[in-house]
């Protein structure tokens, strides 16, 4: 096996154990954050396969602007689920 079988093997496996860590966490914030580590190992995949731009586009889009966007959602829901306990009471 030479390296680049071996540094494939360990962002394929490190890309998996995000994934599953994704579906089966129950709180959304580290789940977020799980599937923000699932797009960097994917672009950082698209790399070592010679594909910068495809690794550029998966890094800017799957581990940054998705999960920014997934937590302000969440933030968003959480102000609205404390404004409606708040008007129930």
């Amino acid at each position: 096996m030479n390296s680049f079988t071996v540094l494939n093997s360990i962002i394929i496996i490190g890309m998996i154990i995000a994934g599953i860590c994704t579906v089966v966490i129950d709180d959304l914030l580290p789940c977020i954050i799980s599937m923000a580590v699932v797009g960097t190992f994917v672009a950082i995949e698209f790399l070592l396969l010679s594909a910068p731009d495809v690794a550029i586009a998966e890094g800017a889009v799957g581990a940054i602007l998705t999960p920014v966007i997934f937590i302000i959602a969440l933030s968003k829901a959480k102000e609205k689920k404390k404004a409606e306990e708040k008007e129930g009471k």
